[in-house]
């Protein structure tokens, strides 16, 4: 398999690099500074330039069979004018499959219905910026036709692979709290092949 990724230099991201260079798969990756994202991983092919840019999202998942999508808001817009774009690459390339890291605040509240998680006081967070940018990937993707799964993890600190993940449909476990930078990446990059959350979000945490 041959792998699109985008956000490859996040702390996810490089990650899921790892991952699927360790599994023997090849793997394209978009990035702004190809020198600096040398320094973090080594082994993927690297594309130089910008998310936000339609001819190098294209180059991008030429050729590809899935794509992930670790790419984060860093407080612009750069998530919301990148999927589109994604979107309409993948389907001109006939790619089905993609796979996205998203935020708890987009799943559903457990106990509010038809609200988002961010939208009730079961998030912590007072700024919604990221979260309502995450809506906007969850809703394009549910009208795209494509095979698509939304990894929604809680806090994300650093740290290693504890294991024990929990799961859930649509929803964040009870009692979640965190979830580790590298058990997202392996529940990411596990998703991506088994699709057990095929065209959902999915809330994870320990």
């Amino acid at each position: 398999m041959k792998l699109a990724l985008f956000g490859g230099t996040g702390r996810v991201g490089s990650e899921i690099v790892r991952l699927a260079l360790d599994d023997g798969m090849e793997v394209k990756a978009l990035v702004r500074d190809e020198k600096r994202a040398m320094e973090v991983i080594s082994g993927a092919d690297f594309i130089n330039g910008d998310a936000k840019n339609e001819e190098d999202v294209k180059k991008t998942i030429a050729n590809c069979d899935a794509v992930i999508s670790a790419l984060n808001t860093d407080k612009t817009d750069t998530l919301s004018k990148s999927v589109p774009l994604i979107i309409k690459a993948m389907k001109e390339e006939g790619i089905k499959r993609i796979v996205t890291i998203g935020t708890a605040g987009i799943l559903n509240s457990r106990f509010e219905e038809g609200k988002y998680r961010y939208q009730t006081k079961e998030s912590k967070r007072k700024k919604t910026f990221a979260a309502e940018e995450h809506v906007k990937v969850y809703e394009w993707l549910q009208e795209s036709n494509l095979d698509w799964t939304i990894i929604c993890p809680t806090y994300l600190p650093d740290g290693e692979r504890y294991g024990n993940i929990r799961s859930e449909r649509d929803l964040l476990p009870e009692d979640g709290k965190k979830i580790t930078v590298a058990d997202t990446a392996l529940f990411t990059y596990e998703e991506l092949q088994n699709q057990a959350f095929l065209n959902h979000r999915v809330g994870i945490c320990y």
